[in-house]
């Protein structure tokens, strides 16, 4: 495989998910401990209390990165750690942690890349509304600045946002995740605020003036796929298109929302929490935006699942997408098909001809031990996947780096501690972290190139 000089490899983690450590050195709580605190709301009743420790053993896995030979590692920084109450008051024992990391990556000659909000919301600033309310975007800026200020020395790449389809729509209108709401307004209303508070963050950002940064947004793209060339379903397939890619895609990179959003969702909300000038703000340029891939969806017409409109949430838009190809899956279920990476990237670029430099910061995949740590369809899942992200480069994607997820097994949101993404297995009880065969495949693939 040929890519590009100054290609980064890379790996990626997110602070919820195994810094652990939870109640500690001044650290309030978030939307996620809150969530997982509900019964019924997490698997088996987990939580990232603990999660993998890496709070306490973040040297062990510094070594795990140094020793697995990438050259990037993108992490996200916890809101809760630095400001417990969202705003206010400075924990600097927070601040200080993450530049422990930051100086040991760099020793080491790895590159930071910092995402500074990775679904934990401060639970301080939910209890006022959350995303619901314009407030938090310009708290969300007042943090990026302070971050930013604090480790602008050290950090070169910054990513405002990870998945913001996940933090609004699947937080707010199917409470699959925290806050575990189901609403119509309210989640669009997060969909805008987050673009909003993205775009205010980036131009806080900037205006701190300090030399050589880079500014960019995580968005997840799942290709929607008709399951059949009829009308009918391909109409379904554009209406999910809208909503997982095009309503974020549109704004940030097209100066616009779809002309559909307004017929997608129908009666269930008004478009009023969006004020004059607020696209201008959320079209600040980049320069790179962050993809993650997982698999694609099929899509299928199907009849809206709450009949009243008044009653019906953000996600409900008379699609099916359970309805599985005939493909290999991962351990969650999900269909194997590399080629939807190389169908994201390149419809991503396709639509927005102007798009920034485009890094792949999320792929990776779930399957059961077995002895041995030996999992060749991980391998295998990786090795494909990297293939597709080639041919997206081959294809004129300005592609500059593939981040694997994960380092480490985490907590896994609402699916706790059963599903493990990482190429280091770790022991929950022990704490044990025990490199897969996948680790020595990646860190192989690395050193040949």
């Amino acid at each position: 495989m040929s890519f590009p000089a100054g290609f980064r490899w890379g790996v990626a983690t997110s602070a919820y998910q195994i810094e652990g450590a939870a109640s500690l050195d001044g650290r309030g709580p978030s939307i996620w401990d809150t969530f997982a605190a509900v019964p019924g709301a997490v698997a088996n009743g987990d939580t990232g209390d603990v999660a993998a420790d890496h709070y306490h053993r973040w040297e062990e896995d510094l070594r795990l990165l140094s020793d697995l030979g990438v050259d990037a590692y993108r992490f996200s920084v916890s809101w809760s750690r630095i400001l417990p109450e969202g705003r206010g008051r400075l924990e600097q024992r927070g601040l200080d942690f993450y530049r422990r990391l930051v100086e040991g990556l760099l020793s080491r000659g790895i590159e930071p890349f910092l995402t500074l909000y990775h679904w934990d919301l401060p639970q301080a600033l939910e209890d006022e509304g959350g995303w619901r309310n314009r407030d938090t975007a310009h708290r969300f800026a007042d943090y990026a600045a302070l971050v930013h200020e604090a480790l602008g020395d050290v950090v070169r790449k910054w990513t405002t946002l990870n998945e913001p389809y996940c933090s609004s729509i699947v937080g707010y209108a199917e409470g699959r995740h925290a806050p575990g709401a189901r609403e119509g307004h309210g989640a669009l209303a997060a969909v805008h605020h987050l673009l909003l508070g993205h775009g205010l963050a980036v131009g806080a950002m900037r205006a701190n003036g300090l030399a050589e940064q880079e500014f960019g947004i995580v968005l997840n793209q799942s290709p929607a796929v008709p399951v059949t060339d009829s009308p009918a379903d391909v109409a379904a397939a554009t209406r999910q298109d809208v909503l997982l890619r095009r309503q974020f895609t549109d704004p940030l990179f097209g100066g616009a929302y779809p002309e559909e959003s307004q017929s997608v969702f129908g009666d269930i909300t008004d478009f009023s929490f969006r004020q004059e000038d607020d696209l201008a703000v959320i079209g600040e340029p980049l320069d790179y935006v962050g993809l993650n891939y997982y698999y694609r969806l099929h899509v299928a017409d199907a009849p809206h699942r709450e009949p009243d409109p008044a009653k019906r949430t953000a996600h409900d838009i008379g699609v099916d997408t359970t309805r599985l190809p005939d493909v290999p899956r991962t351990g969650m279920g999900w269909p194997v098909e590399p080629v939807g990476l190389t169908t994201a990237l390149t419809d991503l670029k396709q639509r927005h001809p102007g798009l920034p430099p485009v890094y792949v910061t999320e792929n990776g995949c779930v399957y059961p031990d077995v002895e041995g740590f030996q999992d060749d369809d991980r391998i295998s899942f990786l090795r494909d996947h990297i293939a597709a992200a080639e041919a997206a480069a081959e294809a004129g994607v300005d592609l500059r780096g593939y981040f694997c997820w994960s380092l480490l097994d985490n907590f896994e949101w609402a699916h706790g501690y059963k599903h493990r993404f990482g190429l280091v297995h770790v022991d929950y009880a022990t704490q044990e972290r025990t490199p897969r065969a996948s680790y020595h495949w990646y860190r192989s693939f690395i050193g040949a190139r």
